[in-house]
C-alpha cells in the first residue's frame, strides 16, 4: 500500500459516520448486511447513507453486491488488513519494539 491510497482510505474513514457505517460491516461479516438493515443500524436518511457509502466503496473499503431487489453491502477485509498492516508494518523500527510479553527476545 503507497501513502496516497492509505491517506485516502483514512480520510474517508476520518467522518464519525462513515467509520460507525464501517464498523457496522466489519463486524457483519463476510455475508454483509442489506443496505436497509445499515440505515436502520445508523438511523440516517438513505440519501445520506448513500453518500457515506459511495465514498467508502470509491476507497475501496467496501463492496455492494445486487441481489434481485436488494443491494448487500461488506466491508473488504483485505483492504482493512492492508490498511492496517500499512499502519503498524514500520512500528518501533527506528527504535526496536521490546518482545511482547511471553515471546521471545
Amino acid at each position: 500500500m503507497n501513502f496516497e491510497e492509505a491517506a485516502r482510505q483514512l480520510e474517508a474513514l476520518g467522518n464519525p459516520t462513515r467509520l460507525q457505517l464501517y464498523r457496522i460491516l466489519v463486524r457483519a461479516g463476510h455475508a454483509g448486511l442489506p443496505v436497509n438493515q445499515v440505515q436502520e443500524r445508523l438511523g440516517i436518511p438513505a440519501s445520506t447513507l448513500s453518500h457515506h457509502l459511495q465514498r467508502l466503496v470509491q476507497n475501496g473499503l467496501v463492496s455492494q453486491e445486487r441481489q434481485a431487489t436488494t443491494l448487500i453491502c461488506r466491508a473488504v477485509y483485505p483492504a482493512m488488513a492492508a490498511l492496517l498492516g500499512f499502519l503498524a508494518d514500520e512500528c518501533c523500527i527506528e527504535e526496536g519494539c521490546p518482545a511482547a510479553p511471553g515471546q521471545a527476545a
